[in-house]
């Protein structure tokens, strides 16, 4: 149920619904839903199909592929925020004997682990699981193909690695966890490792011709925590406000946040293209945002999950043909029609509650050698340091409750920022990471390392 307040206006409406009318008429696609969401609601539903006075809803399951990772990545973050787990661990030591096991966890979630992409023929996605029952026969003979850690390599046996880590720890199958800890607790009930009706049948479409072709529907057994789920737009709705919010019940804020970083290093075409990879979610820079999400393809069906959060906008859209529409570009492209059409209403500024007079006394103009920068407080208790003009570092940083504050992001992100004082209490200069910011550009008697020139500031001659 959404508000007038949260309710499109019909203009972004018809915008939205042309989009996709485009994409599945363009893309030869027998069906194509989406969903967006804002401010946490779903505010807007359509669907195109080729079957006349008929068109899918809401509640019709699609398969969704790949974004199948991004719950088992879940899983997986759940087990290192209860301590059962660090990322740092190499794989071996909670599920030895794989081949694959000096990849770190936190390697896997970010297909750096150096596997390969696939696993042994026959093709995975269209033979049934049953012809892989062991780890063994879905890795191979040599799982390893770079060097572990040293580049971005997306691999489909990585996730099921981790799904047969979160069995393992777990000591329940894969699908009953992910049905416990995530989609019941999240309100998931159209999500399933199996379809049931309402679905989405799945087709290829003749590149030459437009005439279908049925495609196979197969359970993958151990590849099923990297590509077995079927959804519906209003699942993934709730999915995508989860992943920006977090939900105590199931990953906290911070740990969704640390989710939608970037976790992996970058093949120089990714950094042309401003493509990254977090954990479990890949991460993309178009039209001036950044936005967070995964896609996903199986034979017959195609998937998209893409979230702004600065604008607070997502977009789900599902569609059923192995190959047509971009759906990243259709994603896309439906957050910034609402992000564009009607921008996010800010928070109304309000002042702090109450300020400690010692943090207080530290906002304002501060130099780093001759840089200048400007120190602010923050609404959360914390504050912020960032160069009062251009680009440079800056970061928030959150307060440790004993006077020192810890760098949130960017080059400061977990470095030390303290106030260190004079035997008479007066502030002589920040100590940023062993950085000193003082109130005048190397101002004498602050602390400056190597002192400053007695003979001062001078010009030439």
């Amino acid at each position: 149920m959404t508000t007038p307040e949260q309710e499109l206006l019909p203009t972004t409406r018809r915008a939205l619904t042309h989009r996709i009318a485009v994409a599945q008429a363009e893309g030869r696609t027998p069906s194509l839903v989406a969903a967006v969401v804002r401010g946490g609601q779903t505010v807007w539903h359509g669907a195109r199909t080729s079957v006349d006075g008929h068109g899918p809803d809401e509640t019709v399951q699609y398969r969704i592929g790949s974004i199948t990772k991004t719950f088992t990545a879940v899983l997986v973050l759940r087990l290192r925020d209860e301590g059962v787990l660090d990322l740092g661990d190499p794989l071996e030591k909670h599920l030895p004997g794989t081949k694959a096991g000096e990849a770190t966890i936190a390697e896997l979630l970010a297909h750096s682990g150096g596997l390969a992409a696939e696993s042994p023929a026959p093709w995975w996605e269209r033979t049934p699981g049953s012809l892989r029952p062991e780890l063994a026969d879905v890795l191979g003979e040599q799982p390893l193909l770079h060097p572990v850690g040293r580049r971005h390599h997306y691999s489909n046996p990585g996730y099921t690695l981790l799904g047969a880590l979160v069995e393992k720890l777990r000591g329940a199958p894969w699908e009953e966890v992910l049905q416990r800890e995530v989609l019941d607790p999240l309100g998931l009930e159209r999500t399933a490792l199996r379809p049931s009706a309402p679905h989405a049948g799945g087709w290829a479409v003749h590149p030459w011709a437009d005439v279908m072709l049925a495609e196979p529907i197969e359970d993958l057994g151990l590849m099923a925590p990297a590509g077995q789920l079927w959804s519906t737009t209003a699942d993934l709705a709730r999915f995508a406000v989860f992943l920006m919010r977090g939900d105590d019940n199931v990953l906290g804020v911070e740990t969704v946040r640390e989710m939608r970083a970037p976790a992996a290093p970058a093949e120089a075409a990714d950094v042309v293209d401003g493509a990254a990879y977090g954990l479990g979610l890949q991460l993309q820079r178009r039209d001036g945002r950044l936005l967070v999400g995964h896609s996903g393809s199986l034979p017959g069906f195609l998937a998209n999950l893409t979230i702004d959060v600065e604008d607070d906008v997502a977009a789900v859209v599902l569609t059923n043909c192995t190959s047509g529409p971009l759906l990243a570009g259709v994603g896309s492209d439906l957050v910034r029609i609402v992000a564009e059409a009607e921008p996010r209403m800010p928070e109304p500024w309000r002042p702090l509650r109450d300020v400690v007079s010692s943090v207080l006394e530290l906002a304002g103009q501060w130099y780093w050698g001759t840089h200048a920068f400007a120190l602010r407080l923050t609404p959360d208790g914390g504050v912020s340091l960032g160069p009062l003009s251009g680009q440079g570092r800056r970061s928030r940083f959150r307060a440790n409750g004993d006077g020192s504050w810890t760098g949130l992001e960017g080059y400061y992100a977990g470095e030390l920022l303290r106030a260190v004082r004079r035997p008479d209490g007066t502030v002589s200069h920040l100590d940023v990471g062993s950085f000193v910011f003082t109130r005048q550009p190397y101002e004498e008697g602050s602390g400056v390392p190597g002192g400053v020139d007695p003979e001062g500031w001078r010009g030439i001659g």
